[in-house]
């Protein structure tokens, strides 16, 4: 059983930990920089709103981050990012996620949702989104630079709140 709820500062670590498999795996971040203590601290309180899935014994198995897609009068549009421990893949703890946060994104004011570089051969995220009603907008040929240096297509996708 798994839920989601909003992180605590306890949190961190296992933020941390799992934000960094992601990064270290160099397939669907755009980040390359892992994060430490420090800087994660700084990341994680500088969103909007983060949500962590926890198992039943309390362990943090997956988080998402959500805020500001872009300002003013773009300022309705959110974005988010999501991560499950390596070892948690494929419980769907990604659909608990995903669903948790277009509830809070909708608390928040904002009114879509918008990713702006799902990597074309992330299928698992692209059909989760896609069963939860996300649209694909096109295709930008070569928009990823995979961590051993190819470029794969990134799929944008938006969903209405």
């Amino acid at each position: 059983m798994v839920t989601v709820r909003k992180y605590t500062a306890a949190d961190l670590p296992d933020m941390i930990r799992i934000w960094n498999q992601v990064v270290e795996d160099g397939i669907a971040f755009p980040q390359e920089d892992i994060l430490n203590a420090a800087s994660g601290a700084e990341f994680f309180a500088a969103q909007s709103y983060n949500g962590v899935a926890e198992d039943e014994n309390g362990k943090v198995c997956g988080l998402y981050i959500l805020h500001p897609n872009n300002v003013g009068r773009c300022g309705h549009i959110c974005n988010a990012s999501y991560a499950v421990d390596r070892d948690m893949r494929g419980l769907h703890i990604g659909e608990k996620l995903v669903t948790d946060c277009l509830s809070q994104a909708k608390k928040l004011g904002f009114g879509v949702m918008q990713f702006n570089a799902v990597v074309a051969t992330n299928i698992h995220a692209r059909h989760l989104y896609e069963r939860l009603g996300f649209t694909q907008l096109g295709v930008i040929p070569k928009g990823f630079r995979m961590k051993d240096g190819h470029y794969e297509d990134i799929c944008p996708y938006y969903h209405e709140l």
